[in-house]
């Protein structure tokens, strides 16, 4: 059975919430709706929503014009298994001691890793994306460096691939925080799956606000593989909850914007030790000594 989906593009982080809001009240109702900052410095954010009927022209017209968006483009979505075309372009990736794959997959776990298993039909990061293994490379620098970090955050986890990274090599509770319910979900059928259940905890927290998080505090490392925004508006808290000589692992960053986030994390306390690129993606590694 086919869907539908309806994508536009506005100004403003309020207009769009705003207009995804509107999108919800439409009539046929979409089966869901997502708002979404276009990370390359424009300003612009997307809206879009999923149809299980063709949605009205109409209305979608006069929505645009209400809230000053370009024009809907509707596009009919094939009928396909998704999970299995995930499948078939995901392929098991190897960063440093980590190997991270999907349990179609099993039999290509070579005997010498840290095996991840996460599978693709999870959403928030299945290990592939540049900036995961951008993560992972920075961690296993800081791990032949010689370093072993004693208390560890993943902030904005997705599928707490970092966290259980941590926890196959380091002793000690990982703590996995993000901001989104499911995202939480999916991180603890991660956890279960790679038999970490006594060694990651998964919290819904934003940034760094919950109670095991302060009691926890501070923390000689920090994942957090979101986005510029979050980032820069994470940096205080992040100084805030670190040890001194601690070391925070960022990503999710276009390479254009990663001299800026490097820049606010020096401003609170942070040197820049290290910038790692693959292909459009940064990771940076920072070391706090305000």
């Amino acid at each position: 059975m086919p869907t539908y989906s309806a994508l536009t593009t506005l100004d403003g982080k309020t207009p769009a919430e705003t207009l995804g809001e509107a999108m919800e009240r439409m009539d046929p109702a979409p089966t869901g709706v997502g708002v979404f900052e276009i990370e390359d410095d424009s300003g612009l954010w997307e809206v879009g929503a999923y149809f299980l009927d063709a949605p009205d022209d109409t209305s979608l017209a006069v929505l645009a014009a209400a809230f000053g968006a370009k024009a809907f483009v509707v596009s009919q979505v094939p009928d396909l298994d998704w999970v299995a075309e995930v499948r078939r372009e995901l392929h098991p990736v190897r960063a440093g001691r980590f190997f991270v794959y999907g349990s179609h997959d099993a039999d290509k776990v070579p005997g010498d890793v840290e095996p991840l298993l996460i599978e693709a039909a999870m959403a928030f990061g299945t290990g592939h994306h540049g900036t995961t293994k951008g993560c992972l490379e920075a961690f296993e620098r800081l791990l032949q460096s010689g370093e072993a970090p004693g208390k560890v955050a993943d902030i904005g986890c997705g599928t707490a691939v970092l966290a259980m990274a941590a926890a196959r090599v380091l002793p000690g509770t990982m703590l996995a925080a993000d901001i989104d319910e499911v995202a939480v979900e999916v991180a603890e059928a991660n956890v279960v799956a790679n038999g970490l259940v006594d060694r990651v905890e998964c919290i819904e927290a934003a940034g760094f606000g919950h109670a095991d998080l302060e009691a926890a505090a501070p923390f000689d490392l920090v994942f957090a593989n979101i986005l510029k925004g979050p980032l820069i508006d994470l940096a205080p808290q992040m100084a805030q909850h670190m040890a001194r000589g601690g070391v925070a692992i960022l990503s999710g960053l276009l390479t254009h914007q990663a001299d800026e986030v490097a820049g606010v994390y020096q401003r609170h306390g942070f040197n820049l030790e290290n910038k790692a690129e693959i292909v459009d993606w940064a990771t940076l590694t920072l070391r706090f000594n305000p």
